[in-house]
């Protein structure tokens, strides 16, 4: 059977990738083991499990390794489709339209916030900011399409695979609006997203694998960002 065989995580704790990869596995109930990344000093596992990206998350399954969080999450479900909730829906147009939003989430929310993490000035900053706020008030229509009424999940009413994608992201999320003082999910704009964070985060799942928010904010990722924020807010 394919979800035979060990598995093994190679990951670091801050990511929101590797959250995602921890996330399905929770989800479906499979035991693993962790290997805690030092993306400083990367292992000779890690270089040799993903030559191209060099980069976590990657699982490996009975010796051979997956890449990518959104590639590790598809395979985490289809190779252990008799355990847990399926991730992704076996009607294909409904599977396309995960697999839309799953795309837009990558492109409009996650590169954004990727860029938060390297602009230069606070016009760069203030356009990643609008373009973060404008994907999720689109996503709170995603979120309406995905589920059709049928439950508070992307996925129904019960998770699915943007849920584990986007889910992975909410600690950061977060953190975020710590940091930068900007409501990201505004529950008066986006009551449909507001709810679904709160119900995700009551998972049991999400209990045992989301980041502490204090611990991401004094990162230096977030130190860094926060310095500027701080250095372009106007003097009183």
């Amino acid at each position: 059977m394919a979800g035979d065989g060990e598995l093994k995580l190679l990951g670091m704790w801050a990511s929101p990738y590797v959250t995602r990869a921890k996330l399905a596995l929770q989800i479906k109930g499979q035991s693993y083991e962790y290997v805690e990344e030092d993306l400083g000093n990367k292992s000779e596992l890690l270089l040799s499990s993903n030559p191209v990206h060099k980069a976590v998350p990657v699982l490996i399954h009975d010796g051979k390794p997956v890449c990518e969080s959104s590639v590790v999450v598809q395979y985490i479900d289809e190779a252990f489709a008799g355990a847990g909730p399926s991730l992704l829906p076996a009607d294909p147009y409904e599977r396309a339209v995960a697999r839309f939003w799953a795309a837009y989430l990558e492109d409009k929310l996650v590169a954004p916030w990727m860029r938060l993490f390297r602009v230069k000035t606070d016009e760069e900053m203030a356009e990643v900011m609008r373009q973060m706020i404008a994907a999720a008030d689109a996503l709170e229509g995603g979120l309406k399409q995905c589920s059709e009424g049928k439950g508070p999940f992307f996925g129904g009413e019960s998770v699915g695979y943007v849920d584990v994608l986007l889910g992975g992201m909410i600690s950061w999320v977060k953190a975020t609006e710590v940091f930068t003082g900007a409501k990201i999910i505004d529950a008066a704009k986006m009551p449909l997203l507001a709810a679904w964070m709160e119900r995700f985060c009551e998972l049991d799942a999400a209990r045992a694998v989301l980041q502490d928010v204090g611990a991401l904010v004094e990162t230096e990722y977030a130190r860094a960002v926060q310095a500027r924020f701080a250095a372009a807010a106007p003097n009183n």
